[in-house]
């Protein structure tokens, strides 16, 4: 089968899963000979981006206004200049831009349009865009249902494709003697301790206050349990970490959790953890925390709804405990650090598969079968 010149657009490479996941699959198909060109805003992620023998097209496609409908011209002409096989769009604005774009072109020529639902988007005509494209992957069964729930999208018309952890970056062992010294250099206080590991962009949704309130009660089960939060806000949410900052001090943990910002270094921090934490208050569509720390060897204790708790169940279900309940979920830490823990992560949630998941769909949208 030829080569492919894929098109994955989204608003900008700075830090996210969906972000992360992007990246990761560019790489994947440059290596496998195919051309990759990735549209976004930029970002620090970039780099990634054209290290890995990909191209990365600056273009605005991340504002939420009506000023981006003028990027659908532009956007148009890229695409007849660049004649990709397949448009992948991770996100709205990008997807409304692009589709605008796509459905202007002559019919016989244009690429293959793709979507990916990376979340359970607020019901709208704004979301509804996601479920125009010819073909839409869900990353999870919960996003399945809300698909096929509030945009009726049909069976034949969606697949399920769990997003990919990448085996050669998430390994245990990965931590080595010189990497923990420059770590126990900056942050002396992890040192010795028994790290309990909370990762992912500081947002309100994504539980880090939670994970402070089950710390105050875990530190009474095991004072040598040290939190580390590992993440950043965004440049407009600063305000955010001050607030976290403010309750650690009034639980009385400054001494107990540690926050260590954006790190570039997240499959080394899995490996010294003796727990992964994930505690968004709301139903995740996905959870990439929860395979990235199991690939990596790390047991996870989980809220028990959305796409996080199906990764779970799958690799280690004993991590899962009642949603919002943080008095069972340090328990359920305090339980799992003398239990001899049994790690089975499916292959569906490695990188390979999705790859090859992912190429099935554009092969049989381009009518060359898998």
């Amino acid at each position: 089968m030829r080569p492919l010149t894929v098109v994955q657009v989204l608003p900008a490479l700075n830090s996210g899963g969906v972000e992360r996941g992007t990246v990761e699959f560019a790489r994947e198909l440059a290596k496998a000979g195919h051309r990759s060109i990735v549209i976004s805003n930029g970002g620090r992620l970039v780099k990634a981006i054209t290290e890995s023998g990909s191209e990365h097209i600056a273009m605005p496609v991340h504002k939420k206004s009506l000023l981006s409908l003028f990027q659908v011209r532009p956007m148009r002409r890229l695409l007849e200049e660049l004649k990709p096989d397949v448009v992948h769009v991770r996100s709205r604005i990008p997807a409304w831009i692009c589709w605008l774009a796509w459905r202007k072109m002559p019919t016989a020529t244009r690429p293959h349009l793709v979507s990916t639902f990376h979340g359970m988007y607020s019901v709208n005509a704004y979301s509804g865009i996601m479920a125009k494209a010819e073909h839409c992957i869900a990353i999870s069964h919960c996003v399945q249902d809300y698909m096929v729930k509030n945009y009726q999208v049909p069976e034949e018309k969606m697949t399920l494709i769990p997003r990919g952890v990448d085996p050669e970056a998430f390994v245990p062992g990965c931590a080595d003697k010189a990497w923990r010294k420059k770590l126990y250099a900056e942050f002396p206080q992890l040192e010795g301790k028994t790290l309990i590991l909370m990762p992912g962009r500081l947002s309100r949704w994504k539980g880090q206050e939670a994970f402070l309130e089950m710390m105050s009660h875990l530190v009474k089960l095991l004072p040598e349990a040290h939190g580390v939060v590992v993440g950043d806000a965004e440049p407009d949410k600063q305000h955010y970490l001050q607030e976290l900052l403010a309750k650690r001090a009034e639980l009385g943990l400054n001494e107990a959790v540690s926050f260590v910002g954006h790190r570039n270094d997240i499959p080394q921090f899995y490996d010294i953890a003796a727990v992964t934490c994930h505690m968004s208050n709301k139903a995740e569509p996905f959870g990439r925390t929860v395979p990235e720390s199991l690939a990596a060897g790390t047991p996870v204790v989980a809220y028990d709804r959305g796409g996080a708790s199906e990764s779970l169940k799958n690799g280690f279900p004993h991590g899962l405990v009642p949603a919002d309940d943080v008095v069972s979920f340090a328990a359920r830490i305090a339980d799992l650090l003398v239990a001899d823990n049994q790690i089975n992560l499916p292959k569906e949630y490695f990188l390979d598969s999705q790859v090859a998941s992912t190429l099935g769909v554009y092969r049989r949208l381009l009518g060359q079968g898998v």
